[in-house]
């Protein structure tokens, strides 16, 4: 598996209008997510190692961005035909295994993370109420050992968008598995 970086995403780019599919097959409006304060959407999946050390974060630190007026949801671009684990049958048993409690989408076509430009999983980011990007960074400091976090990052961005202050600097991009291409990039 390849590690890859996140890369920069400039601040106030602007969430795109796009429709992506749960893992029943229903349309879900990405536009149509936004809560009251934002949306963080999360691309992710369910075989990646890196991914899989943040997924208890996601599930928790979702809940709390709830609480704070943001939707989260989560993107899945690795549907593959070399990579059964990450398949929508899969998404279904993870959904069930891990208590995922927010919406987990199909990214089939991978059309939403070529427009998000993500490279990895896990990747991050966090839009206001009026769709304009605020935070594309980590989760925190520690993506293998949520023990030794010493900076929690995307909950530090969550407090300074509700708040109406302006975005963390710096913002350290994510780590993880590159996402599986159907076709070369």
């Amino acid at each position: 598996m390849a590690l890859v970086a996140s890369i920069h995403v400039d601040s106030g780019w602007e969430l795109p209008d796009m429709v992506l599919k749960d893992v029943d097959g229903n349309s879900v409006d990405l536009r149509s997510q936004i809560g009251k304060k934002g949306l963080l959407v999360a691309f992710t999946c369910n075989h990646c190692p890196y991914a899989i050390a943040v997924w208890p974060r996601l599930i928790r630190h979702a809940a709390r961005l709830q609480d704070m007026g943001i939707r989260c949801i989560a993107v899945n671009p690795n549907i593959h035909p070399d990579y059964p684990a990450d398949g929508v049958a899969a998404m279904k048993e993870k959904i069930s295994e891990w208590g995922i409690t927010i919406p987990y989408l199909v990214d089939d076509t991978q059309a939403v993370a070529r427009a998000f430009d993500a490279q990895c999983t896990p990747d991050l980011y966090l839009f206001d109420a009026a769709g304009r990007l605020f935070y594309h960074g980590r989760f925190d400091d520690s993506w293998k050992d949520e023990s030794k976090v010493t900076r929690e990052e995307l909950i530090v961005a969550a407090e300074l968008l509700v708040a109406g202050e302006n975005p963390p600097q710096p913002q350290h991009p994510t780590i993880g598995c590159s996402i599986k291409w159907l076709e070369k990039q």
